[in-house]
């Protein structure tokens, strides 16, 4: 499979983080945010996952289940602290994509979904990599676009879709 780009589909390595930053930036429209110690997932699984990507540079658990992760760190929107989550991705050039479903579909988008419509400022993890960007919903052209990318990638998704019926998956672009 092959992105829009032309692209072998998490073939690409990532960029290089150009924009890495420091232990606290100031958001668009607030103080400075703690970038560099988010509030993790309950334990668990997705803890796990944090835990040995965070403490490997990505060595271990860039790669679930045989699909390409990132750690997503979005500033939630009643605490204003940020908090970190793995997501499968896809790229296409400098982008990242992700969708924003639960983990079968049917409850609805994620917090962290709504933290960035409210704070589009995030930080990404990929590998040992980390960057400052923007993270926004795709346009309706943008989701048929990637959409079927990212059921090649991970084929559950169409399962969380058909579950998530009538409402539409959110698919987010994640650029720096």
């Amino acid at each position: 499979m092959q992105t829009k780009t032309g692209a072998p589909a998490g073939a690409q390595s990532p960029a290089t983080a150009a924009g890495s930053t420091t232990a606290s930036s100031a958001t668009a429209d607030g103080p400075a945010v703690d970038w560099d110690h988010p509030a993790d997932p309950p334990a668990g699984p997705r803890l796990a996952h944090v835990r040995a990507y965070v403490d490997t540079s990505g060595a271990d658990g860039h790669l679930w289940r045989g699909v390409p992760t990132l750690l997503l760190t979005t500033l939630d929107r009643i605490s204003g602290r940020a908090v970190r989550t793995p997501l499968i991705y896809g790229r296409d050039g400098a982008r990242h994509i992700v969708l924003a479903t639960a983990a079968d579909g049917a409850g609805g988008v994620p917090s962290w979904y709504r933290d960035l419509t409210a704070h589009p400022e995030v930080r990404v993890q990929v590998g040992a990599l980390t960057a400052q960007a923007r993270a926004r919903t795709a346009t309706p052209a943008e989701r048929e676009t990637y959409w079927e990318f990212m059921t090649a990638l991970w084929p559950a998704y169409e399962d969380h879709q058909a579950a998530a019926a009538p409402r539409e998956i959110p698919l987010v672009i994640i650029e720096r």
